[in-house]
């Protein structure tokens, strides 16, 4: 899954994003370099024949008419992924560019954290964090809600959930603010009649069938 591409003779990442998707002036957005060397995509499904006689991993069929019949009891589960991305700031520390210098990649890090917070819509529009009381896990409240991302990368252009987001940081600026991290992030996508997720399901099912047109499809 390379996002190799050649730039006068030097290797340049492909780029992907999330960004927030909400009606607000200036919805949260992280880029980065994703070249990984590998992604984990996560897609199962549940079986359950209840107690119908004779049957082990779905229900009794005698030829291809009756496959939905053998397919009853058969439930989809939203599939997830899991990348990792590298947050770098010594290029852009090297030109010189604030607020690079002085920050590092902690604006990315605490974009990537205020993903996951909870957000409360305001009276005149404004949206702002919640407030987390006690702490620990917690449902939200009837007025949070949490942040719809959609996650861009190549041909994929997904809304999601961030579930996780674990990030290691190996190296640090003197005055402690972080300059290079991998970060690990955990996306489930939503799996309903929004325009993003239908786009996808559509270029999926283009590209799985052109498999049946042989090599000679352009």
């Amino acid at each position: 899954m390379s996002g190799i591409s050649g730039d006068h003779g030097r290797l340049r990442y492909q780029r992907g994003s999330l960004e927030e998707y909400a009606e607000v002036d200036r919805p949260l957005r992280l880029e980065f370099e994703f070249n990984p060397a590998s992604m984990t995509r996560t897609r199962s499904v549940s079986l359950r024949t209840g107690n119908a006689p004779g049957t082990r991993g779905g229900y009794d069929f005698a030829g291809r008419s009756e496959v939905p019949r053998a397919s009853q009891g058969i439930s989809l589960e939203p599939e997830s992924f899991t990348v990792t991305v590298l947050l770098d700031a010594t290029d852009r520390m090297n030109a010189g560019e604030e607020p690079a210098s002085r920050l590092g990649v902690q604006p990315e890090l605490d974009t990537l954290r205020s993903m996951l917070e909870p957000k409360v819509q305001g009276a005149d529009g404004q949206r702002t964090l919640a407030a987390l009381g006690q702490g620990g896990a917690r449902a939200f409240a009837r007025h949070e809600f949490a942040s719809v991302l959609l996650f861009r990368w190549g041909p994929h252009h997904l809304p999601v959930f961030m579930t996780q987001a674990q990030v290691e940081v190996s190296d640090w600026l003197p005055s402690l603010y972080p300059y290079r991290a991998r970060a690990t992030l955990t996306l489930q996508v939503i799996e309903s009649r929004n325009e993003f997720y239908g786009e996808e399901i559509k270029r999926q099912f283009r590209t799985a069938l052109r498999q049946e047109e042989g090599p000679q499809a352009t």
